[in-house]
């Protein structure tokens, strides 16, 4: 597919999927008039990427770590990066704490909505 046809499959601009490109993230072939031809695939990695970096993660992190989304049984790493594992602990702390964040606004929702919705069953007795 064309990158026209891959963002707006994904909602990511098409300067966007370059940049991606640039920064090694995507690797599209080319077709034989030299536009980029995106594989059907690229579209779920384009959307693995958007969620590592709207979690905070940096381009030069995803480039690392999105070999071992894609398949964590062939990675296999014999000596780790310390600060590439710091930085990936104190990213996985902030999700956690967005998490649970998340969950309680979630369930402060769901617990209006009952009382919206008991309220509303009460009134429509009488």
């Amino acid at each position: 597919m064309r990158i026209g046809e891959l963002a707006a499959r994904t909602g990511v601009p098409t300067r966007l999927l370059r940049y991606y490109e640039e920064q090694g993230l995507l690797d599209p072939g080319r077709a034989a008039n030299g536009y980029r031809d995106y594989a059907e695939c690229l579209v779920d990695r384009v959307v693995q990427i958007r969620g590592l970096i709207d979690a905070g993660l940096p381009t030069r992190i995803i480039k690392q770590v999105l070999p071992c989304l894609e398949d964590p049984g062939a990675i296999h790493v014999a000596d780790p990066d310390p600060e590439l594992v710091a930085a990936l602990e104190r990213h996985r702390d902030r999700l956690d704490a967005r998490i649970r964040c998340l969950a309680r606004n979630r369930d402060a929702v769901s617990g209006y909505l009952d009382a919206v919705r008991r309220l509303s069953a009460g009134q429509g007795r009488g």
